[in-house]
C-alpha cells in the first residue's frame, strides 16, 4: 500500500535554537522546600537561612533556589 502525500500537510521543521540576546549564558535552578535543605549532604548559606526562617512558629515558605541543582539553559 503507497500513500500519496496531502498537499499542505508536510513534516514539522522543529525549533530553531535561537541565540542569547545578552551575551551571559542564563541557569535555572529548581525550587526545594526547608525539608530537603536540612537532608542536604553539602549545606548552603542560603539554604540553611531558610531553614532557620521556616523553623520560626507560624513561618509559611515557597521554598528556596538550590544551587546544587542549577542547569543551563538552551543546550
Amino acid at each position: 500500500m503507497h500513500m500519496k502525500r496531502v498537499k499542505g500537510m508536510t513534516k514539522g521543521k522543529g525549533k530553531k535554537k535561537t541565540s542569547l540576546q545578552s551575551g551571559r549564558e542564563q541557569f535555572t535552578m529548581k525550587i526545594v522546600t526547608s525539608d530537603r535543605c536540612e537532608a542536604c549532604k553539602t549545606p548552603c548559606t542560603r539554604g540553611m537561612d531558610y531553614v532557620e526562617r521556616m523553623s520560626q512558629p507560624g513561618a509559611v515558605g515557597n521554598g528556596v533556589p538550590c544551587i546544587l541543582t542549577r542547569t543551563k539553559l538552551g543546550g
